[in-house]
């Protein structure tokens, strides 16, 4: 275990190298799970596929449920407890609200499906359209923006942490963090992760930019002076 008062003392490029190498100690692991989890979720979507099919075949236009008490007031109280874990997260300014709302935006949304199919046909349907359409599906549709905007928010703290200024990209072109991000395009899924060179995807310093080693240990250059050249001390003075 290393403590926090070695990894200050290591250089800006040891700390670097230091770094590639605590992310690639699990690329294996990591790799490993993204084949598991691409794998899987290709065969259940061919799998659903499959059974979409049958379903649209076999299933008969009416039929009398049991359960029926049990099944929806138990679908009520998973989404009230979604509510309730959403109003803490917000609360609490936790990241997790960022969970929370999309969970709360796929219920509403089914609960909206099954209160107007289920319904349909029957007196209480023109009610379950009408709560669908001005209180479930608007609820649905905040939570997800939302969402949006925490991410949003989000990748534009690290941005500016790392030194990028520019616009948040669509999320659909942000690639996830550590060994699941390399590759650009789908010949890359099932393939490992490629090691980068010394330096690589590090933001570079720019002229009079203090690193945060330099920060911590105070050794700043003047911009414009030579690497090799100390920057003048207070009681220096001109010959």
């Amino acid at each position: 275990m290393l403590e926090e008062a070695e990894l200050n003392r290591t250089g800006g490029s040891e700390s670097a190298g230091l770094t590639r190498a605590l992310m690639s100690a699990g690329g294996e692991r990591s790799d490993l799970r993204r084949r598991l989890l691409i794998g899987a979720a290709l065969v259940c979507a061919v799998g659903l596929a499959g059974w979409i099919g049958v379903l649209a075949v076999t299933l008969p236009w009416r039929y009398r449920a049991g359960g029926w008490s049990a099944a929806w007031v138990g679908f009520d109280a998973v989404l009230f407890l979604a509510f309730a874990a959403t109003a803490w997260a917000a609360w609490r300014r936790r990241q997790i609200l960022i969970l929370c709302l999309i969970v709360v935006a796929t219920l509403l949304c089914c609960d909206a499906w099954f209160d107007t199919t289920l319904d349909w046909g029957t007196p209480g349907f023109t009610a379950s359209l009408t709560l669908a359409l001005l209180v479930e599906l608007p609820l649905a549709v905040l939570a997800v923006v939302g969402a949006r905007r925490l991410l949003r928010l989000t990748f534009s703290r690290l941005d500016t942490l790392r030194g990028n200024t520019g616009p948040v990209p669509p999320f659909w072109k942000v690639p996830l963090f550590g060994a699941y991000s390399a590759g650009d395009g789908y010949r890359h899924l099932f393939y490992p992760p490629q090691g980068q060179p010394d330096g690589a995807g590090l933001p570079e310093a720019k002229p009079g930019e203090v690193t945060p080693a330099e920060a911590k240990t105070g050794e700043a250059t003047p911009a414009g002076a030579p690497p090799d050249e100390a920057a003048p001390g207070p009681g220096d003075r001109a010959a």
